[in-house]
């Protein structure tokens, strides 16, 4: 591929824990994971991206890592990756890890060296700081994952931040002797064969050195919160002006290697379209971003066109990466039912809608089945927020049950284990891989169609985007391609509803769901799309239409 693959990619997310089992014990793993990428080769994927495999001791499942250039025994071994990154390679496929770096399980060596005194080589390699006189944290940040952000240490006589867990405790990034060492863990996995990093919390590296206190959220009058974390503006505990410096060191070194990448996770409230452009521009930061705008229960076109073309409007050379799921996030088709007739409906019409975006786009394990949230018990769950905020937050168990493979087999193909860490459950198992292989309507068989469209347009997978001023809950634009001299118009039904346009110009291409062209009449039933394309030269043009008397 060319030195710029990832530009218009299709990554895929596996979360290694649940995707296959291949020693019975439960619980997902490397030649669990080797024995499946064909899967997602014959998708249509361009790159897999791996959730953290490092070693850790999982209380956060990955995200905790105590050794960060060695495998943790439950996903396998250092020869297992070799296996992985070499049967990928063979299938076409690029390989995207997880790289946790802001901070680190307290059962890494340099945290337990840090706590135990002032001095010594790490004392100042997290971040540390005095009580105020009356013995409370020295501000008033909180953690992600509920209470104050700050723990104490008795044998230092200081507090420590945990922007997550108290077992996560923040690397001090101001630090350079901690860049360096953080960079070399980087480097070990570029030389190992890697193709790119997901940078977990990219905009979580560096903290307000004076530690000043965050300001309240604004809020509507009467809101509710889950989580104390959501009533701050967190202007002093993350994204920070330093950070940017950080991040372009991590890109010169990518850049010593040829087709590497970068993607960054941004989690920041409503800045984080900025944040994004900003984390993106030029040709010395991340490749690309994303954030948590399009992994909410917001759907409507304008939420849509105004997050794209907020983006596009802050940067010509930023670039964002688009997905709707993912393991932290409840499973969109279930986020969004109530804006589909069914939920094949709401699948089929969000896949076409990604395959439509400007940017790079994620799909997580299942998405192209088609697959809802998990309904778990709470003896079920083992995700700290669920255990925390049960039953107003039931935490992220629901998105990362296992993959289903086929529905006549025990926890439908994942494992032949007894019980596997999380169950899987009938409304997930009737949509396996197996039971919708050979359907032409099914969802499986939608994602590949659609993929391929993408894959064959230069429009879809490089070109820019100009959007048509249409009402809710109609979503349209052209994608644009200079150098092919094509454009392909996307049109979008986002309700259950039948909506009739009128398309001039272009010609009607590509795979399409409850839509009927009449002349220049198109009706669009029930979350219904369609695609249309002509030559850069001949324009289309779209306004709603009059008679809505159609059945579809």
């Amino acid at each position: 591929m060319a030195e710029d693959w990832w530009r218009g990619a299709v990554i895929y997310q596996i979360y290694p824990r649940s995707f296959q089992d291949s020693n019975g014990d439960g619980i997902g793993d490397l030649p669990g994971i080797t024995s499946r990428l064909s899967h997602v080769a014959d998708l249509g994927a361009d790159a897999v991206w791996l959730s953290p495999i490092f070693t850790s001791p999982m209380l956060d499942m990955g995200y905790d890592v105590s050794d960060y250039t060695d495998i943790d025994p439950l996903f396998g071994t250092l020869a297992d990756f070799d296996d992985l990154i070499a049967e990928a390679k063979r299938l076409g496929l690029k390989v995207i890890i997880d790289q946790v770096l802001s901070h680190s399980s307290d059962k890494h060596p340099f945290f337990e060296e840090s706590r135990s005194s002032r001095d010594g080589v790490k004392a100042d390699w997290y971040v540390w700081a005095d009580p105020k006189p009356d013995g409370s944290p020295p501000n008033n940040w909180t953690s992600v994952f509920g209470g104050p952000a700050w723990e104490w240490e008795p044998r230092r006589q200081q507090f420590y931040l945990h922007n997550f867990l108290i077992e996560q405790p923040d690397f001090n990034c101001h630090n350079p002797a901690v860049q360096d060492w953080l960079l070399e863990t980087m480097r070990f996995w570029l030389d190992r064969g890697v193709d790119g990093f997901r940078l977990d919390t990219v905009n979580y590296y560096m903290h307000d050195r004076q530690l000043r206190d965050n300001p309240p959220e604004p809020r509507e009058p009467g809101a509710i919160f889950v989580n104390t974390y959501d009533m701050q503006d967190h202007i002093h505990s993350k994204t920070q002006p330093e950070n940017l410096a950080f991040i372009e060191r991590m890109r010169a070194l990518t850049d010593e290697y040829e087709a590497r990448t970068m993607v960054g996770e941004v989690g920041e409230g409503r800045r984080s379209i900025q944040v994004m452009a900003d984390y993106t521009r030029g040709d010395s930061r991340l490749h690309m971003a994303y954030s948590f705008e399009m992994l909410g229960p917001r759907f409507s076109a304008e939420h849509f066109r105004s997050r794209i073309s907020g983006f596009f409007e802050g940067s010509d050379t930023a670039w964002p990466c688009w997905s709707f799921s993912n393991h932290d996030v409840n499973r969109h088709v279930t986020r969004w039912a109530e804006h589909g007739a069914s939920q094949d409906a709401v699948a089929h019409l969000s896949a076409a809608m990604l395959v439509g975006f400007e940017g790079t786009i994620g799909i997580y394990q299942g998405d192209e089945l088609g697959l809802t949230e998990t309904d778990l018990e709470y003896s079920e769950l083992t995700d700290p927020p669920g255990l925390r905020f049960w039953p107003m937050n039931k935490g992220r168990d629901g998105c990362r049950t296992p993959m289903v493979w086929d529905a006549e087999q025990d926890h439908a193909g994942f494992s032949d284990a007894d019980k596997t860490w999380l169950p899987v459950k009938g409304p997930q198992a009737e949509r396996s891989v197996m039971q919708q292989v050979e359907g032409n309507d099914s969802t499986l068989h939608r994602w590949r169609e659609l993929l391929a469209f993408r894959k064959a347009s230069a429009a879809l997978v490089r070109g820019k985007t100009a959007f048509f001023d249409l009402p809710e809950p109609l979503l349209a634009f052209t994608r644009s391609s200079p150098e092919s001299g094509e454009q392909v118009a996307c049109i979008y039904n986002l309700s259950p509803e039948p909506q009739v346009l009128r398309v001039n110009g272009g010609t009607q291409t590509g795979p399409s769901a409850s839509a009927r062209l009449e002349g220049a009449e198109l009706s669009l039933g029930p979350n219904g799309f369609a695609y249309f394309e002509a030559p850069l030269s001949e324009p289309i043009t779209i306004a709603t239409g009059v008679s809505l008397n159609v059945a579809i």
